[in-house]
């Protein structure tokens, strides 16, 4: 299947929070694999359903070095005092990214796409994605991460490459 047509920022849609899934089936496993191929295609590490327009909690991740990871209905339910910063972006505003702080290391529950339950721990990386991708599904775009001014940078610099597309 070709990828699917991914939400552009200012989107409303983006600001949303998405409902749990409650039906593990076929449709999920080929909504989780569709997202995957989007991924890829714009490319990038993570991607939600909501960042295509689905507003269900489910999240594909594909880390440099790392095997495809489906993370449905996730929930961070405990975060470290530690902090760490890294460079974000977004699939839905391509061409921009910013520093953001977010916790070292994170707890999460989630189910898989046979709807078994499972807590796990993520740090660097994984955890950084997790909860970036974890706030699309609540409606938190990354960029609200920022201070007000870092944020309307961000979206100058966005609105200048969407000009020059047109």
């Amino acid at each position: 299947m070709p990828p699917l047509p991914i939400i552009r920022f200012p989107d409303p849609r983006l600001r949303q929070a998405a409902r749990p899934v409650t039906a593990f089936d076929e449709g999920l496993r080929a909504l989780a694999q569709d997202l995957a191929e989007t991924m890829r295609a714009a490319p990038g590490i993570g991607i939600t359903a909501p960042h295509c327009g689905i507003a269900l909690r489910l999240v594909v991740l594909d880390l440099p070095d790392d095997a495809l990871r489906v993370y449905v209905n996730p929930r961070v339910v405990e975060a470290s005092p530690e902090r760490i910063r890294h460079v974000e972006g977004s699939v839905s505003m391509p061409g921009v990214t910013d520093e953001v702080e977010r916790p070292a290391a994170i707890t999460l529950r989630y189910h898989d796409l046979d709807g078994r339950e499972h807590v796990a721990e993520a740090q660097g990386l994984l955890a950084i994605c997790l909860q970036h991708e974890i706030d699309q599904l609540d409606g938190i775009f990354w960029t609200e991460r920022l201070t007000r001014l870092r944020r309307e940078r961000v979206v100058k610099r966005y609105d200048k490459i969407r000009k020059s597309e047109a």
